[in-house]
């Protein structure tokens, strides 16, 4: 065994700290009435860690993300589009990509 103190025994003389009493105290009910309740809404604002990295929450971010550009077309055009239901904007997005020629790419859906 080596004569060296631990790391702990160390760092606990240099901050002014007694682990022993700390180890010694004895918890009451009281104690643990101090402690919040853990509710669904509590674990809802946690950050959720994997592999020590914080993982952001929602949609994933695209490896190709559209550009969001404001257009003018004429209202009977966007009344069609909107009456074929959600996605409207990316059938927009369809037939102004066959119209220029351009290869249709095709996005995997949620």
């Amino acid at each position: 065994m080596s004569a060296r103190k631990s790391s702990t025994a160390r760092n606990s003389k240099r901050v002014g700290s007694d682990m022993k009493k700390v180890d010694a105290y004895v918890l009451t009910q009281a104690d643990y009435d101090e402690i919040p309740e853990l509710t669904k809404e509590w674990f809802k604002r946690g950050t959720i860690h994997i592999g020590g990295v914080p993982v952001s929450r929602g949609r994933p971010k695209s490896a190709a993300p559209k550009s969001a550009v404001s257009i003018r077309l004429d209202p009977d055009v966007i009344a069609f589009y909107r009456a074929s239901g959600r996605g409207w904007q990316s059938r927009i997005n369809e037939t102004l990509r066959k119209a220029a020629k351009l290869p249709i790419e095709k996005r995997k859906k949620a």
